[in-house]
Parts: C-alpha cells; sequence; structure tokens
C-alpha cells in the first residue's frame, strides 16, 4: 500500500509547484510525462525550504531549517519520510542518484539567507551555485537519466542557465527583497547607488550566460529539451522587459509578466522551436 503514499507525495510536490509558479507549472508541462513527477519533486523540496527562510516570520527559522535539513539527510538514509514533500524528493534523489553535495551546496545558501550579508564576489558566486546552479544540475540528472558521460558534458550549460535565471530573478525581486526582507545580493552595488549604469553592467552577464545557455539547451534529450526551452524563453521575455525598465523603477516595483502572457508566450514558443529546430 506504500504505493499510494508515493502517488499522493508526488501530487503534493505537483500541488506545490502549482500553487506558487505558473511559469515552471507550464515548463514542466512541457518535458516528457516520465520525467514530470521527478521535477515536481525537485521543485516541491526547493520551494519548502525557500518558504522557510522566507515567510516563516514570527518562527525560528534557523531552528525550522536545521530541523528541514536533518530531516532531508535522515529520509535519504531510510528512504522514507512522513513528509509528503520529502518523500517525493528522496524517491526521486534515490532513482536518479543525485549527488547529496548538490543538496548540501543548496542548503548552505538557504542558510545565508538567514543572515544579514553584505555580498563580495565570492559570496556572490557561492550564493547562486548552491541556490540556482545545483537545483538546474538536480534536474539535469533527471533529464540524462543516470547517463553520466551526458551530465559531464551538459553540466557546464546547466549551471550558466541556472546562474542566468537567478540573476533575472535578482533584478526582478530588488525591491521586494530589500523592502521586506532587507537582502541586496549583487556584490559591492549600493541599491541608492543602483543606477542604469550598474544595471547595465548585470545585464551584459545575463546575455552572455543566456547565450551560452541556448547551445546547451539544443543538446538537451528530446524529453527535456522543449520543456527547458519555454523555460528559458519566459525568463529572456521577463529579461527584455527588465532591460527596458529604469534602475530607479527596478527598485521601485516588481517586473512581472501576466499569466495570460505566458501562456500566450507557450504557444509561441512551439511554432519557434518546431521552426528553428533546436
Amino acid at each position: 500500500m506504500k504505493t499510494l503514499f508515493d502517488e499522493l507525495s508526488f501530487k503534493i510536490s505537483k500541488q506545490t509547484t502549482k500553487q506558487y509558479s505558473t511559469s515552471f507549472s507550464l515548463g514542466i508541462l512541457a518535458l516528457s510525462s516520465k520525467i514530470r513527477n521527478p521535477i515536481y519533486a525537485i521543485y516541491g523540496y526547493v520551494r519548502l525550504a525557500d518558504e522557510i527562510v522566507d515567510s516563516f516570520h514570527g518562527f525560528d527559522k534557523k531552528k525550522l531549517l536545521s530541523r528541514f535539513r536533518d530531516e532531508t539527510f535522515l529520509a535519504l538514509e531510510e528512504k522514507i519520510s512522513l513528509n509528503p514533500i520529502l518523500q517525493s524528493f528522496q524517491e526521486t534523489v534515490s532513482k536518479y542518484q543525485i549527488d547529496h553535495e548538490l543538496i548540501r551546496q543548496f542548503l548552505r545558501s538557504m542558510e545565508m539567507d538567514l543572515h544579514k550579508i553584505d555580498y563580495n564576489s565570492e559570496l556572490y558566486k557561492e550564493y547562486i551555485l548552491g541556490s540556482a546552479e545545483v537545483v538546474g544540475l538536480m534536474c539535469l540528472h533527471i533529464f540524462v537519466e543516470g547517463d553520466k558521460a551526458e551530465f559531464d558534458r551538459l553540466k557546464p550549460f546547466a549551471m550558466m542557465l541556472g546562474s542566468a535565471f537567478q540573476k533575472v530573478n535578482f533584478l526582478r525581486d530588488m525591491k521586494d527583497d530589500y523592502d521586506i526582507l532587507g537582502r541586496t545580493y549583487f556584490p559591492n552595488v549600493d541599491i541608492a547607488a543602483f543606477d542604469n549604469k550598474v544595471k547595465a553592467e548585470i545585464e551584459k552577464e545575463i546575455t552572455f550566460e543566456f547565450h551560452e545557455a541556448l547551445e546547451g539547451i539544443k543538446k538537451l534529450p528530446t524529453s527535456s529539451r522543449f520543456g527547458v526551452y519555454l523555460a528559458f524563453r519566459y525568463y529572456l521575455s521577463l529579461f527584455k522587459k527588465i532591460k527596458k525598465t529604469s534602475a530607479n523603477e527596478i527598485i521601485n516595483r516588481r517586473i512581472r509578466i501576466s499569466n495570460g502572457k505566458k501562456i500566450s508566450l507557450m504557444m509561441g514558443c512551439y511554432v519557434e522551436y518546431k521552426m528553428l529546430s533546436i
């Protein structure tokens, strides 16, 4: 009867994804059905950790995150958890032999969010590695279905894509990160002095990473290629909107893509994907 619990666990991870992210939900739907549940499991796990550090105000976040870490590795050791999100995650990690060091790096970045940190270049790189690049690598394990040679070949591109996505998130969320959470992630950037010149330098980095990442997307297995391309196009659309927005506006309002625009983008992407033979 454990099968019923496993099915429930993946359904809860799926619902968590749908509840928190329209864009990722649409992207996952574009993946082959055989790999959707594992990707939902990854997203559900990282979302839960993110919620602890970003939303559970009034509670002891450090204690909650420490408990979450302990429960994660206990689930991986015992191959079961009574927490459905941890259950679907440990099943996925076990099946696809996801390196536990990636999980440790991710949780380390979550711990960094518990402290007010003045990010220098090294801490910035460490945070992006843990919060975004390793999540992309967890997904890559699933996309290549255990093929170590393919994983190693595509690893740099997956990291580049995760980095680009996260930097776009940083720009999009600058206002809320600073006003609500007291954070600024870009190294040596004083939000009071954030101007179009500083913004343009950050955008230059992101443009390069998007360009490189697209070459990796073209090399993905067909089971995941369109889904990842769709996520790429969504973030590229968001990035283009951010580029058209002044630095002053960026720090005063959150830039969004409407749900209607996301659905329209998805439909257009399929035609584009076929025409470009990606």
